[in-house]
């Protein structure tokens, strides 16, 4: 059985309370969509939907990354895993290391 996606009720609960251990408090933010006229703030539902939107299409792809592992990844996967580079969240922090 295939696990089914998270609800964005689910993940919505998952942000929130990843944000809050880090200290941050979405519920200061303008509710609705629409940005703050005065400060530019987004609205608290259009960052939700961002970070949304960012949990579903980046952390499956580095979830499922792995690294070859001699004498136990097929040895066709593990070539083609070799060639590729490690997915990083911040590439240009990794770039640095490679041009200099």
């Amino acid at each position: 059985m295939a696990p089914t996606p998270p609800t964005d009720a689910e993940l919505n609960t998952l942000i929130r309370a990843r944000l809050a251990a880090l200290g941050i408090d979405l519920d200061q933010l303008p509710p609705g969509t629409a940005p703050d006229p005065q400060t530019g703030s987004p609205g608290r539902d259009a960052v939700l939907a961002s970070l949304r939107s960012f949990v579903r299409g980046t952390v499956a792809t580095l979830a499922a990354y792995q690294l070859p592992t001699p004498g136990v990844t097929d040895p066709d996967v593990a070539r083609a895993l070799s060639q590729q580079r490690v997915p990083v969240l911040y590439p240009s922090i990794s770039t640095q290391g490679r041009t200099s």
